[in-house]
């Protein structure tokens, strides 16, 4: 598996990974050619991450989603660690307090919880879990 910068030639393959995983963002695949998203290739796109930079030493996780028939393979993990190696920084997410295993995988990474939002997803209403890691 490799990761490497999103082109326009994947955004069919992440719109598919995107409507195949409801617990992610369900965006504009386009959108994610105006920000930092790094697909994990393998024979074909098994998933993707998309950031931004926020402030000088910050960033946002926007969205991460991998193939279900490709998870529990470390595509998540080998997206993550991509991203943290980008230098010094602080990164930030939101995560549906329902997914667990994204949050057990964010929190073997190095994140950890430092708010709530009420009412922050829709489709089901849910709050979101807000996370941090510093590096």
């Amino acid at each position: 598996m490799t990761v490497r910068p999103l082109t326009t030639d994947d955004l069919a393959e992440i719109a598919a990974i995107q409507s195949r995983s409801p617990e992610a963002a369900q965006w504009d695949p386009t959108i994610y050619l105006s920000h930092e998203c790094l697909v994990a290739q393998g024979t074909r796109v098994l998933g993707f991450l998309v950031a931004r930079q926020t402030a000088a030493d910050e960033r946002e996780i926007l969205n991460v989603a991998v193939d279900p028939d490709e998870r529990r393979r470390g595509v998540a993990r080998t997206l993550l660690e991509a991203e943290l190696a980008r230098g010094k920084n602080q990164w930030f997410l939101e995560v549906r307090e329902s997914n667990s295993c994204a949050i057990k995988l964010y929190q073997s990474v190095g994140f950890r919880v430092v708010a709530r939002r009420e009412s922050y997803y829709a489709n089901p209403p849910e709050a979101a879990i807000v996370m941090k890691f510093d590096s």
